[in-house]
């Protein structure tokens, strides 16, 4: 695997991060990793960008080839997404922990897919968390293996269990 490195998402890396969403970054109601988040910016993407420009511990991490932004995931205290704690499914079986952490997505370039950037992100998500005090860190992949056809690449933003 080529020399992966991965970093905190903080303000100046914002100019580069929509390179990592390839051609949704050129439509502002995208997802923007704001799935589980809920904001009154005129658009995910202004949400996004003024989530990361506001943190004081920062919001995700951004994988990096070279001088090239080529993933991002979110990892945040698990409080903080009201998609996740309001969820009544969620709430029998999550512990009522302040302290959980949550990764809600991974976005890999296409052309970066299966070469392990996703894992990375999440090993440097889990420590991330742990550098923060987290207790655990939560999240939801989907099992492709269990599913009878392939699913789209926007079906699995939360990560595989591969």
């Amino acid at each position: 695997m080529p020399d992966v490195r991965v970093v905190s998402a903080t303000a100046d890396i914002w100019p580069r991060l929509g390179q990592v969403f390839g051609p949704r970054a050129n439509n502002p109601d995208s997802c923007w990793c704001q799935r589980f988040r809920r904001h009154d910016a005129t658009d995910n993407r202004s949400a996004l960008h003024q989530e990361i420009e506001d943190a004081l511990v920062p919001i995700g991490l951004v994988a990096y080839l070279a001088d090239n932004p080529i993933g991002w995931t979110r990892v945040v205290p698990r409080h903080t997404l009201p998609g996740i704690t309001d969820n009544r499914a969620l709430a029998r079986i999550l512990d009522d922990d302040p302290n959980a952490w949550w990764v809600t997505c991974f976005v890999v370039r296409r052309e970066h897919r299966g070469g392990g950037v996703g894992v990375q992100l999440l090993e440097s998500a889990v420590e991330w968390a742990s550098e923060h005090d987290g207790t655990v860190l939560d999240g939801h992949p989907v099992d492709t293996a269990a599913l009878s056809r392939a699913p789209s690449p926007s079906a699995v933003f939360t990560g595989t269990m591969a």
